[in-house]
């Protein structure tokens, strides 16, 4: 079996014929940021972002080889970031966190009007999916917020797409419901 190494990653064993070795410094350098925000909207909290995608791309490093090339690289890199977020707010130390924290924004250029309201629409959305169970949240997240078509989904998460649609109907009507009960918290018209 010829190895083909990588930057430093290190060697990646490939048999003749087999696809292409997946370039982790690529992905890690393209999709560092998503998988941040990905993990931030699967409820890590911030303080822990740095470790938790950390994580996530040593899982990825070491399941490279199940990656299928033919397929696009986002739906799968999901399901590593869903099953290491899963374990990691599992944990006792991690179940409790207030959605409270600020979230920064990144863009200087919008006036200051528009970007509080983009912070508190953006901490409204947060706080909201928290209200939901991370296995609905991830669907919701996936298929109504990144947008990605279900059966990549099914086969990122290895669960039946029926199930993701009975999922996805569910978290759609307890978001709704969740941003509705906030608002009227916030004194906000609903």
């Amino acid at each position: 079996m010829p190895t083909v190494t990588t930057d430093a990653f290190g060697p990646i064993a490939q048999p003749f014929g087999a696809a292409a070795p997946l370039d982790l410094g690529g992905v890690y350098a393209r999709e560092f940021d998503w998988v941040w925000h990905t993990l931030r909207r699967l409820g890590v909290a911030p303080r822990n972002l740095p470790d938790v995608t950390h994580d996530v791309f040593v899982v990825v490093h070491q399941r490279a080889h199940t990656f299928d090339a033919s397929r696009p690289l986002r739906p799968w890199l999901f399901g590593v970031a869903y099953r290491v977020a899963r374990d990691h707010l599992a944990l006792g130390r991690n179940r409790r966190e207030s959605v409270d924290d600020a979230i920064e924004v990144t863009d200087p250029a919008p006036p200051q009007d528009q970007r509080v309201a983009e912070s508190q629409a953006r901490e409204l959305v947060l706080a909201a999916l928290q209200h939901l169970d991370l296995d609905r949240r991830v669907v919701f997240i996936l298929h109504d917020i990144e947008e990605q078509p279900m059966p990549e989904i099914a086969a990122a998460l290895e669960v039946p797409a029926k199930t993701l649609y009975a999922r996805l109907k569910v978290a759609r009507e307890q978001f709704t419901a969740a941003v509705r009960r906030l608002r009227l918290q916030r004194g906000e018209h609903p």
